[in-house]
């Protein structure tokens, strides 16, 4: 039974993984590594130009590039990934503060998105940095992308968009 057990575990972690919602996150996170490349290149090349050399290191252009490729992911994931969750993570549990609607504001819920995938974030810059000794910069932070993809998903769906227990009926 043991055995069947963790079988059964292991097909239910199977269909999780290959669920919609991952698929959407995988999706998101393609137009997120397009928005990345996209501002890491033009800072790279043009922005920062001036302070990272054509030969430096890409300190700031990444930076800004992990910024604004985050705000793009959030903004998706909550219209399109997590939306059935929304209304859920709208409604604050016993011992969070609400606003005069009865949400917590979309800033929270960004910054709770943001610390969530800081440990993505911290592995993509720490890995892109790394790479980039041996290879071109754009094919590390891809490299490093997808390195920190799970790690994203993982924390944004158990802790940002958690899908909290029904109250039930109010008395």
């Amino acid at each position: 039974m043991s055995a069947l057990s963790g079988r059964d575990r292991l097909l239910a972690l199977l269909r999780w993984v290959m669920g919609l919602r991952y698929v959407k996150f995988g999706l998101v996170g393609a137009s997120g590594t397009v928005v990345n490349i996209v501002m890491l290149y033009l800072g790279h090349e043009y922005l920062f130009a001036s302070i990272e050399g054509a030969g430096g290191k890409p300190f700031a252009s990444l930076a800004l590039a992990i910024a604004v490729a985050t705000v793009n992911n959030f903004t998706w994931n909550r219209l399109w990934t997590w939306a059935d969750r929304v209304a859920h993570t709208d409604t604050p549990t016993e011992g969070e503060a609400d606003t005069a609607l009865g949400r917590p504001s979309l800033l929270k819920q960004l910054a709770k998105y943001a610390l969530a995938s800081w440990f993505g974030i911290g592995l993509q810059y720490a890995l892109t940095l790394l790479l980039a000794h041996s290879m071109h910069y754009m094919l590390a932070n891809i490299i490093a992308i997808v390195l920190a993809s799970v790690s994203n998903f993982l924390a944004n769906d158990r802790w940002t968009f958690r899908q909290r227990p029904d109250p039930g009926p109010t008395p």
